[in-house]
């Protein structure tokens, strides 16, 4: 996702050894020669800045693609509540969710729903629009502060026979309180942002924070035909004046096959492209902006333009992802495509759907379109798939699918071959195991050794799997991955952003390098992993990102070179506050989200400008009281200005809100130690080390308190089962040696640090530490 400015490093080959191409930001660079020519004309365009026009000018050119997109699910992303848009049962029924009862029924021909409000209390409300049409249909409600709401009873849309006609709840295990952040009259349920861009056409949310109301608008009310080609006047300006050339007028040319065909290899059986790619495909950035996992960083999307430069997808960390990559939160497509083989090979959206109906193209059944590429007789076979005794889809094995909404079932993008290995190392699923659920991961995979042989190389699966265990060889399994360059930018990049401290020398130039890969999620997870460095270094090193051709690179840059921003040579503090002014605008750009002004304020704070970021934190708590970690940094900042008694009521203040979270008894009780209330210190640190038993600093920092209080056998202790708990954590084993040694438990203390060198083979401190006892 992060483009760099260094090493000339290829990130894909496609198409043979002899043709690579890389992208830095907007550029492509070539490594052979003859680029493609591109399918936009270079008649003159028009002065004015094109602007949206609306679906139906298209049609007057483009009926065949009108019809098309017709009646497809970008048409149907969105309509108003009628008797034809309308699939929900409106007959007076009612709905039962564990003790709440609600009524779904018509009153002078609009569609009126009896449910619990914001209060708590039975209300009624009018739905004014429908959202979506299969396989379910949500219902939006309207409410006089310009929000619509998206109810969390949603119709199942599918037939009876196959489960649905029915009402049911998106969250139908737990149950949903009215002061819940995930009630449907609550921000998570909030259609201006949580929805809007991805189901209208040039939606502008309109957002007021003063008054904390929107006017929202759209141009069309669905995915129209400039939600994908951009603003369309000076492409129909073209056209009426009889300059009928392909893309004409248009800001991007979404024409990822060119003059390329397929071609079968029929002796590998796979087809490739008659014309290797010179350039990324366009596809899916444009259709990333809505199939990704991903927060808006603009207010205007700019058509043409890399994801990253308007949007921030996320990486491949947990809880989105499988250690393996394979989906498990709800992220679409665009994380999983960029991993797979297909899109190595040149493989676009459109190679496979049709980008206006939205269906397969070829065939009714996704092996026909498969099989385009793949020969049947060598893929569809039993000595392929090894399954003669029942009917397989290439789907089935190669793109297993998850129910998201309770009663949507979407297939990962990423093309995987199945590897149950994997899943006996990291409790990833395997497609074999879908089926096959009587049997374990161990047992299918040896049945694939039987017929295959030994899987592949190693996956990175267990570097990821061994960075969320904390395993102490994390940090060298996480390079490795990061250095091979036949692996996914995704995956690199993840790679990289998951690396801990301490670092030792060769881990950290491998995050250098990748501050300089020419793959811009790369580099956006070599900045990610700049917190494992002393701050000063971290500043340093992403100080040269401020310039980066992406926008979601330099606002993580940002971040990092703020807390040293006063030792900025003068050349860089302009280029500095030019991106902050970037910042500021994206966080902005989500203006009613009370993290956006807690972001500001963290922003403003490590400036040094205590005013904004008071100002920014204030507003933000003001929005969101339970804003836990806003909260904690608030409370910080009146440390840093002396303010220790406000910073005490801000954190008691949250804890009597009933949100006792971990870490607002850890700042507390961080709180009370400074101001020497030791015995109310330990029992907040210790609140906070029970309530979150997995957080090793908490445990670290309780166990450090003991000690510097003389209670040093209570903290060896604490320490020691710590450092069993906790194997990776570096200050642990650390603290082990030294407590230890300060009791005089030389013999310990020498044992412990022996473990420590084990773990961190390479690290100068643990070394030093370790000789020191050789010296004595």
């Amino acid at each position: 996702m992060l483009p760099g400015a260094a090493r000339a490093r290829l990130s894909r080959m496609i198409g043979g050894p002899v043709l690579k191409w890389m992208q830095l930001g907007g550029l492509v660079l070539l490594t052979a020669c003859g680029a493609r020519e591109s399918s936009v004309p270079a008649a003159a365009e028009p002065q004015a800045a094109p602007v949206f026009v609306g679906t139906r000018a298209c049609t007057e050119c483009h009926e065949p693609e009108y019809r098309a997109w017709q009646g497809s699910h970008h048409d149907l992303a969105m309509d108003v509540a009628s008797p034809d848009t309308v699939l929900g049962d409106f007959s007076d029924v009612t709905f039962e969710y564990f003790d709440q009862t609600s009524r779904f029924f018509l009153r002078n021909g609009k569609y009126m729903l009896r449910t619990a409000a914001s209060s708590g209390a039975e209300q009624e409300f009018e739905i004014t629009h429908t959202f979506g049409v299969d396989p379910l249909q949500q219902y939006l409600v309207s409410f006089p502060d310009g929000r619509l709401q998206a109810l969390s009873i949603a119709w199942d849309t599918r037939t009876a026979e196959q489960g649905g006609q029915r009402w049911f709840h998106l969250s139908p295990d737990e149950y949903i309180a009215a002061d819940d952040p995930l009630h449907w009259t609550r921000r998570e349920y909030n259609w201006n942002y949580m929805c809007a861009e991805c189901h209208s056409t040039d939606l502008q949310k309109n957002y007021d924070l003063a008054s904390d109301t929107f006017a929202s608008t759209w141009v069309d009310i669905d995915v129209g035909c400039e939600a994908c080609h951009g603003p369309g006047s000076a492409h129909v300006e073209f056209a009426r004046a009889g300059q009928v050339s392909v893309g004409a007028g248009l800001l991007l040319d979404l024409d990822d096959a060119g003059s390329a065909t397929w071609l079968m290899d029929p002796l590998r059986g796979i087809a490739s492209r008659s014309e290797p790619r010179m350039q990324p495909p366009k596809q899916p950035e444009a259709c990333g902006r809505c199939h990704a996992r991903r927060s808006v960083i603009a207010a205007e999307y700019r058509y043409g333009r890399p994801l990253l430069d308007t949007h921030r997808p996320a990486l491949l960390g947990d809880p989105l992802y499988y250690p393996d990559g394979q989906i498990l939160e709800e992220v679409y497509v665009y994380g999983s495509f960029l991993q797979s083989r297909m899109y190595q090979a040149g493989v676009s959206c459109s190679d496979c759907h049709d980008p206006h109906s939205n269906a397969l193209k070829t065939g009714s059944t996704p092996s026909d379109i498969c099989s385009t590429c793949h020969l049947p007789g060598r893929f569809d076979d039993p000595a392929h798939h090894r399954h003669p005794e029942r009917g397989v889809s290439c789907v089935d094995c190669h793109m297993p699918e998850t129910s998201y909404m309770v009663v949507d079932p979407r297939r990962d993008h990423s093309f995987r071959i199945p590897r149950p290995d994997v899943s006996v190392s990291t409790s990833a699923p395997n497609a074999c195991n879908a089926c096959h659920a009587e049997q374990d991961a161990q047992w299918a995979s040896n049945a694939l050794r039987e017929w295959f042989g030994d899987p592949p190389s190693e996956h990175f699966a267990n570097a990821f799997h061994a960075a969320h265990s904390g395993d102490p060889a994390a940090n060298d399994k996480l390079v490795a991955v990061a250095a091979d360059m036949s692996i996914a930018g995704i995956v690199r990049g993840t790679a990289l952003s998951r690396l801990r401290a301490p670092l030792t020398r060769d881990q950290a130039e491998s995050l250098r390098l990748g501050l300089q890969d020419p793959d811009g999620l790369v580099r956006l997870g070599a900045v990610q992993g700049l917190a494992a460095l002393p701050a000063q270094v971290a500043a340093q090193w992403a100080a040269d990102l401020l310039r980066d051709p992406l926008l979601a690179v330099r606002l993580e840059a940002i971040n990092r070179v703020s807390p040293a921003q006063q030792s900025l040579p003068a050349a860089s503090r302009a280029l500095f506050d030019q991106v902050a002014q970037e910042f500021l605008a994206a966080e902005l750009a989500n203006a009613e989200r009370p993290e956006a002004h807690a972001n500001i304020g963290n922003f403003h704070a490590a400036a040094g400008d205590y005013a904004a970021a008071e100002a920014a934190y204030g507003l933000s708590l003001e929005r969101e009281p339970h804003g836990v970690t806003t909260r904690v940094n608030f409370a910080d900042l009146y440390r840093v200005m002396q303010r220790e008694d406000e910073a005490e009521k801000l954190l008691r203040a949250g804890i009597e809100l009933g949100t006792d979270a971990a870490v607002l008894h850890h700042s507390l009780g961080l709180l009370l130690v400074r101001q020497q209330r030791e015995q109310e210190a330990f029992g907040e640190l210790a609140r906070a080390a029970e309530l979150a038993p997995d957080n090793a600093r908490y445990t670290y920092v309780h166990a450090i308190a003991l000690n510097s209080a003389g209670r040093e056998d209570e903290a060896i202790s604490i320490i020691s089962q710590a450092a069993r708990d906790f194997p990776a954590d570096f200050d642990i084993g650390w603290a082990e040696v030294t407590l230890k040694r300060d009791a005089g438990e030389i013999d310990a203390a020498r044992d412990a640090a022996q473990r420590l060198v084990e773990r961190f083979p390479g690290n100068e401190n643990a070394l030093s530490l370790m000789q020191s006892f050789d010296a004595a």
